[in-house]
C-alpha cells in the first residue's frame, strides 16, 4: 500500500532540495522512502540506515570529500545525477552539514528521514536552510486504514443505516487501536495492544532516553501518562507542575519535547483577537487514539474526539473555540469551519452548533457523530 504522501514526494523528485520525511516512530517513514527508492529507474542510487553503527562511521571524517569518496566506494557515481537515501538522520549529528556540502558541490538528490522535529528543526535551521522540503507523516487516516486491511470499501458520501452498519465495526477498530501500520493487521485485540505497547516502549527508549537527555526521566514519563487521561482537555501547566513536583518551566520544556517528537499535539484557542488566543490554554491530543487508550483511562468520547483530530490534522490548521460560559466548538478548521464532535448527535446539536458558528463568524458548521442517527450529520468514517 502506498501512503498519500508518496505521490506528493514524487512531484519533488526533479527539484534540487533535499526531501525530509519526519514523524512519530513507527508511522512508516522508512517504508515510504524505500518505496520511492524502488520507484526510481536510475541505478545511481543508494539507501543507508544511519542507525547502523558501521554506516555512522562513514560520517565521522571531517573532510567531506572523503565522505563523498566513501559513497563512491559504495557505488555512487559523482559525474551524474545521484539519489541518496539516509534513514534516521538524527543518529548522526553532522549529517545535515554533509548533505548541504554534497548538494552544493555535486548533482546529488537527498531523501532523509527523522523521527524528531524537535531535533531536526534545530539541526536543519542553519545547515540546510532553503535546501530542503519537509513532509510530515502521521499514522494512517481511515481511508489508508481500509487500504492496508485490504478492504475494497470506498468512503461514502451519503450514509443510510445499512452503510453505517458496514463501516461501524471497522471505524470502531480504527478509533480504539489507531492508525499505526504495525498494529492494523494484527489479528487479535491482545496482539494489537501488545504492538501499541511496543511502539510506546520504543518511543520512550529511543526518543525520551536516547535524545531527550532529561535529568529526571520519571517525571516526563509520568507527565505522558497524565496527558493520556486528559485527551481533549485544556492543559493547566501550573496544576501539572504541582502534581509532578516540578516547575512550570520544566513542564513547558517537556511538553515542547513531546510535541516536537510527534507524541502529542497542542491545539490553540480560536479568536479574532490574537492576543486573547495567545493567552488561552491549549488542549492536548495524542498522535494516535490507540496509543492514548493503552496509556490512560480514556472514555470512548475522548478516543473518538482524538481520532477526529487525527483525521482533521491532515487538512490544515486546527483550533478550538470556547466562551467564558463554557459553550464551545470542539474544532475550528482553517479558521473557517466549525466541527462539533458527539458520540450520538441530535438535531438539537446541529441547530446549536449552526447558531454558534454563525455568531463567531465562521463559514460553515459540521456535526460529527459516532453512533447512527437520523439527524443530518457526518460520521467519522466520512472525513
Amino acid at each position: 500500500m502506498r501512503r498519500k504522501l508518496y505521490t506528493k514526494i514524487l512531484t519533488k523528485i526533479e527539484e534540487p532540495e533535499a526531501i525530509v520525511v519526519t514523524g512519530m516512530r513507527r508511522v512508516g517513514k522508512t517504508t515510504l522512502i524505500k518505496q520511492v527508492y524502488e520507484s526510481l529507474e536510475s541505478a545511481n542510487k543508494i539507501f543507508l540506515d544511519l542507525e547502523n553503527p558501521v554506516v555512522q562511521k562513514y560520517f565521522e571524517n571531517e573532510n567531506y570529500d572523503s565522505i563523498k569518496y566513501q559513497f563512491e566506494v559504495l557505488g555512487i557515481r559523482s559525474d551524474q545525477k545521484a539519489f541518496v537515501f539516509l534513514d534516521e538522520i538524527q543518529m548522526v549529528k553532522n549529517a545535515p552539514s554533509v548533505v548541504k556540502y554534497l548538494i552544493d558541490h555535486y548533482n546529488w538528490k537527498f531523501f532523509l528521514t527523522g523521527s524528531s522535529s524537535f531535533y531536526l528543526k534545530n539541526l536543519f535551521s542553519e545547515s540546510l536552510a532553503g535546501r530542503k522540503s519537509i513532509f510530515e507523516l502521521f499514522p494512517l487516516d481511515f481511508e489508508e486504514f481500509l487500504l492496508l486491511k485490504g478492504s475494497s470499501l470506498k468512503i461514502p458520501k451519503h450514509v443510510n443505516k445499512p452503510i453505517y452498519q458496514t463501516f461501524e465495526p471497522l471505524y470502531r477498530e480504527f478509533v480504539e487501536f489507531g492508525g499505526f501500520p504495525g498494529v492494523i493487521n494484527k489479528k487479535s485485540q491482545e496482539e494489537k495492544t501488545e504492538a501499541l505497547s511496543e511502539i510506546f516502549t520504543s518511543y520512550y527508549n529511543k526518543e525520551v532516553l536516547g535524545i531527550g537527555g532529561f535529568k529526571n526521566n520519571q517525571v516526563i514519563r509520568d507527565l505522558m501518562l497524565l496527558l493520556a487521561n486528559r485527551v481533549g482537555s485544556k492543559v493547566d501547566v501550573q496544576k501539572l507542575a504541582t502534581e509532578l513536583g516540578v516547575t512550570r518551566v520544566t513542564i513547558n520544556e517537556y511538553l515542547a519535547f513531546l510535541e516536537g517528537t510527534y507524541f502529542v499535539f497542542s491545539v490553540n484557542p480560536f479568536s479574532t483577537d490574537r492576543d486573547v488566543e495567545i493567552r488561552g490554554a491549549k488542549k492536548i491530543y495524542f498522535c494516535d487514539s490507540g496509543l492514548a487508550r493503552i496509556l490512560g483511562k480514556t472514555d470512548p468520547g475522548q478516543l473518538f474526539e482524538n481520532a477526529i483530530f487525527q483525521q482533521l490534522k491532515n487538512k490544515g490548521q486546527i483550533n478550538y473555540y470556547q466562551r467564558k460560559s463554557g459553550v464551545e466548538v470542539d474544532f475550528v478548521l482553517n479558521e473557517s469551519s466549525g466541527w462539533e464532535i458527539k458520540t450520538k448527535a441530535s438535531g438539537r446539536d446541529i441547530e446549536k452548533t449552526y447558531v454558534l458558528i454563525k455568531d463567531i463568524g465562521l463559514q460553515d458548521s459540521k456535526v460529527v457523530s459516532f453512533d447512527y442517527t437520523t439527524a443530518d450529520v457526518i460520521y467519522g468514517f466520512q472525513i
